[in-house]
C-alpha cells in the first residue's frame, strides 16, 4: 500500500515531462535558432594616401562623425610646391606647343612658295638656255656670211689690183687715158675697203659667237642653280614633316605637364583627409607631429546607421530556411531585447571554407563535423533608432522558417 503513492508520483513526474516535451516540441516548432551570432556593419579603414606630417587631428575615438567632417589635416607646404613648379612647367610646356604649332603653316607656305620660285627658275633658266643656243646659231651664220663676203671682197679686190698693175704699163704707153687708170685705181681701192670692211664683219660675228657661247654658258649655270633650289625645295615636305612631328612631341610633353599638375593637385587635396561615411571613430593611432607614409592607416569609421546580424547556423537547420522569412533578435548586452528582422541571404559557403586556413582531409580518416554556414539578417526599419548596435555584440536570433 505505501509502495502506491510512490509509483503514482512517478507516474505523475513521467506525465509532467512528456507534457514539458511536447510544449518544448509545439512551442519550438517552425524555428530556427542559434547562440552563434554577433552584430555586423561596414567598418572603413581611413588611411594617408600621400606622406607627411600631421598637423590637425580633429576627432578623437568613438566620436561620432558626418560624411565631410575634417579628420586629420597633413602639411600641405612640400605639396604647394610641387604644384607651382608643376604650373610652370606647364606653361613652359604649352608655349613651346604653341610655337611648334605655328611654325607648321609657316614652314608650309615657304614649302610651297620654294618649290614654285623654283620652279619658275628652272623655266626661266631653260628659256636663257634656247635664247642663248639662238643667238649662238645666229652669230654662226652671221659668221658663215660674212666669210663670204671676205672671199668676194678679197676676189674683187684681187682682180682691181691686176688691172691696176696692167694699166699702169698701157699708161705709160699712153694706150690708155689717164682717167681711166684713175677710175680703175679707185675701184681698186673700193674694193679692198669692201674687203677690209669684209674682215671686220668676220671678226664682228666671231665675238658675237663668244658672246652668245658666254650667255650659254651662263644660261645653263641658272639652270644647273635653279635645279638646285629644286632639289632643295623638294625637301619641303620631309621638312614640314619632320615640323608636324616637333609640334605633335610638344604638345604631348603639354599633355604630360598637364596630367603632372593635375596629380600635384590631387596630392595637395590628399592632405586633407576627410570622412567618406557617417559613422564612430575607432582605432585612432595617431598624433598631431607625427609622419605618416601613404598607405598607412590612420582610424577606422563603424557605419553604425547600418548593421545587420551574421548568424552562423549549423548546416542542418537551413533545409526550410529561406530569404524574407521573420527573424527575432535577442541581444545580450542589453539584457535580451528584442528586435525584428528578416532573412536577407545566406553565404555561398561554410565558414570554415573562409578561414584562413580550410580544412583539408587527406589522411583518409575523416570525422564527420556538422557545418555551420553564415545567414545574413537585416533589421526591420526604425528598430534601432537610437543607434545602440555595435558590430561584435553577440545575440541569439531566431528564424521563423514556417
Amino acid at each position: 500500500m505505501l509502495q502506491q503513492p510512490r509509483v503514482r508520483l512517478i507516474i505523475g513526474a513521467v506525465l509532467l515531462l512528456v507534457l514539458g516535451a511536447s510544449v518544448w516540441a509545439w512551442s519550438t516548432a517552425g524555428r530556427e535558432n542559434t547562440d552563434d551570432a554577433q552584430v555586423d556593419a561596414h567598418v572603413t579603414q581611413i588611411s594617408a594616401r600621400v606622406g607627411g606630417t600631421i598637423t590637425q587631428v580633429n576627432v578623437d575615438d568613438n566620436q561620432l562623425v558626418d560624411a565631410g567632417t575634417l579628420l586629420v589635416q597633413l602639411d600641405p607646404g612640400d605639396y604647394t610646391v610641387a604644384v607651382e613648379k608643376a604650373r610652370a612647367e606647364l606653361a613652359d610646356a604649352e608655349a613651346t606647343a604653341l610655337a611648334a604649332q605655328s611654325n607648321v603653316p609657316i614652314m608650309a607656305t615657304t614649302t610651297t612658295s620654294n618649290v614654285t620660285t623654283a620652279r619658275g627658275g628652272i623655266t626661266q633658266a631653260q628659256s636663257g638656255v634656247a635664247g642663248a643656243e639662238r643667238e649662238i646659231e645666229a652669230a654662226k651664220a652671221r659668221l658663215v656670211s660674212a666669210q663670204a663676203k671676205v672671199r668676194e671682197a678679197e676676189a674683187n679686190a684681187a682682180k682691181s689690183a691686176r688691172d691696176v698693175e696692167r694699166l699702169k704699163g698701157l699708161l705709160a704707153k699712153d694706150e690708155v687715158s689717164q682717167q681711166m687708170f684713175d677710175a680703175t685705181s679707185a675701184t681698186a681701192a673700193a674694193q679692198k675697203a669692201t674687203a677690209d670692211s669684209a674682215h671686220s664683219q668676220v671678226t664682228e660675228a666671231e665675238a658675237g659667237i663668244r658672246v652668245a657661247e658666254s650667255k650659254l654658258a651662263q644660261a645653263r649655270a641658272g639652270e644647273d642653280q635653279a635645279k638646285a633650289e629644286m632639289q632643295t625645295a623638294q625637301t619641303g615636305p620631309s621638312q614640314v614633316t619632320a615640323t608636324k612631328a616637333r609640334a605633335a612631341a610638344a604638345e604631348a610633353h603639354a599633355q604630360q605637364a598637364r596630367a603632372t599638375l593635375a596629380q600635384a593637385e590631387l596630392n595637395l587635396q590628399y592632405t586633407t583627409i576627410k570622412a567618406p561615411v557617417r559613422g564612430v571613430v575607432s582605432k585612432k593611432g595617431i598624433n598631431v607631429g607625427q609622419v605618416v607614409q601613404a598607405g598607412q592607416p590612420l582610424l577606422a569609421i563603424v557605419q553604425i546607421d547600418d548593421v545587420w546580424i551574421t548568424a552562423n547556423y549549423k548546416e542542418t537547420q537551413l533545409r526550410d530556411m529561406r530569404p524574407g522569412q521573420r527573424a527575432v533578435i535577442s541581444v545580450d548586452a542589453y539584457g535580451g531585447r528584442k528586435y525584428t528582422g528578416k532573412v536577407d541571404s545566406v553565404a555561398g559557403a561554410t565558414g570554415a571554407r573562409f578561414s584562413l586556413l580550410p580544412p583539408e582531409n587527406a589522411t583518409g580518416n575523416f570525422v564527420k563535423v556538422v557545418q555551420r554556414v553564415p545567414v545574413k539578417i537585416v533589421l526591420d526599419p526604425g528598430q534601432d533608432p537610437d543607434r545602440l548596435l555595435r558590430p561584435g555584440m553577440s545575440v541569439t536570433p531566431t528564424v521563423y522558417v514556417k
